[in-house]
């Protein structure tokens, strides 16, 4: 890694004479610009501002009319920022264009309440009071189409063409006959800085799936944040266009964001197996198991942010909608993985690729952390078998105004989270399902136009 003097001396030297910076919104999605390298390095000097109204809209810029961090009322006024030089990296397919993600601040140039990034670092901070090191990896499944930001828009986002067509998951002809496409994400992802460990065709048309390297939490949210950018980016250049709705049709496999985890002590050893426990976890591993267990409905938004999320979370489909856990199963939603020491960990399989990371891995820590800090114990029987049909322990809320009503009610999310951000974030999500309230969609047209 660079030390400062080394990363302010690259920008100089770099011969754009600019840098792209970044800021992380409510869903995940980068908002950003390019600024010359004068006011970079003043930037850095002197702190910098962005302006607060990429947490005053939604997805669709429009802006918010619930909230009370910023809106209408308070003028969309710039809020001091800062830009993080540990996430120093420069864009391969833009000539090695130096690139920083920066955090909202508040006016005393602490925290935002309501910034992502900020509340995983926090989550990262409280593991680190507790002993332990938090380690975390996010793997994604999404569909790509031989289409252009254009060409969606021209066929209202209908008969789209796949990348390839079929149900061909591990496939070698698929990846052979998209090889450039394959080399290029695997290269320019790892020069990046978002190593991948492998990347595979999913069962679906035109559907690939990549599992990061794991690293520590604020490493761990920046490379999946920023992954899915850059596939998109990446994707552009070759003429396809990558989506990661959790949900694109509903006869086809949903696209899953899993979240892999693991805690290790001072001394960097692997907190999570016990080799003399049951199912080889320890006593550590169980609390946590059973703090996700515990919390999972009551911030299940964090997993599951979009009207088309719930899409995904239905029974048969890949994904969870029970409350269960289990050993090396995939039809559970947490399953277990403890061969070995080195490799003992918790795959969360309930997120969609459709989620924010740095909100998804800081729920999926911050509630095995609230298990250990209650010493809760593992009473829930392992599941056998289908998950899907084990419903003996409850189910998921299956809208998402259900789980944002639940979250919002909540005084755990509170107390995980903080009472400003639960009540922003659940706002946005009210948003949300009230937006999709006011649509005609295709199914009612299809439905009812005739027929009634």
């Amino acid at each position: 890694m660079k030390s400062t003097n080394e990363i302010i001396q690259a920008v100089k030297e770099h011969p754009a004479g600019k840098v792209k910076i970044a800021f992380a919104d409510i869903d995940g999605i980068l908002r950003g610009k390019y600024i010359s390298t004068k006011k970079f390095l003043s930037a850095v000097e002197h702190h910098t501002s962005f302006c607060d109204v990429i947490f005053g809209w939604d997805a669709n810029d429009t802006a918010y009319d619930n909230m009370n961090f910023t809106g209408w009322h308070t003028g969309y006024p710039d809020s001091p920022a800062r830009l993080d030089l540990a996430s120093y990296r420069t864009i391969p397919w833009e000539d090695e264009l130096p690139f920083f993600l920066g955090e909202l601040l508040d006016k005393n140039q602490q925290p935002s309440p309501v910034d992502p990034r900020q509340l995983l670092k926090k989550i990262a901070g409280d593991a680190a009071n507790m002993g332990f090191t938090a380690y975390a990896s996010q793997e994604f499944e999404w569909y790509n189409f031989i289409e252009t930001p254009q060409s969606l828009k021209t066929k209202n986002f209908q008969n789209l063409t796949p990348l390839t067509p079929g149900m061909f998951g591990y496939s070698h002809l698929r990846t052979s006959y998209n090889s450039d496409f394959f080399n290029d994400l695997f290269a320019l992802l790892t020069k990046f800085g978002i190593p991948v460990e492998g990347i595979h065709t999913e069962t679906g048309p035109g559907t690939y799936e990549a599992a990061i390297e794991y690293s520590t939490l604020a490493e761990a949210g920046d490379r999946a944040v920023l992954f899915k950018t850059a596939v998109k980016e990446i994707a552009y250049r070759h003429g396809i266009l990558a989506t990661f709705m959790a949900k694109i049709n509903e006869t086809l496999p949903g696209c899953g964001g899993h979240i892999h985890q693991s805690l290790a002590d001072k001394n960097g050893k692997n907190v999570f197996f016990d080799e003399k426990g049951e199912h080889r976890m320890s006593e550590i591993m169980e609390q946590y198991v059973a703090g996700q267990l515990h919390c999972l409905p009551l911030i299940l938004p964090m997993y599951a942010p979009t009207i088309n999320s719930y899409k995904r979370l239905v029974e048969g489909a890949w994904a969870p909608t029970t409350l269960t856990w289990g050993i090396d199963n995939r039809t559970v939603a947490l399953r277990i993985l403890s061969g070995s020491a080195t490799a003992c960990r918790i795959e969360n399989r309930v997120p969609g690729a459709d989620v924010n990371p740095y909100l998804a891995i800081a729920a999926s820590v911050a509630s095995g952390l609230y298990g250990i800090r209650h010493k809760m114990k593992l009473s829930q029987p392992v599941s056998i078998g289908n998950g899907y049909l084990d419903f003996s322990n409850g189910r998921l809320p299956s809208t998402l105004e259900q789980a944002s009503q639940q979250m919002k009610s909540s005084p755990l999310a509170a107390e995980l989270f903080g009472d400003q951000f639960v009540q922003h974030f659940t706002a946005t999500r009210d948003w949300e399902w009230k937006q999709h309230l006011k649509a005609v969609t295709d199914w009612e047209m299809r439905r009812y136009f005739e027929i009634i």
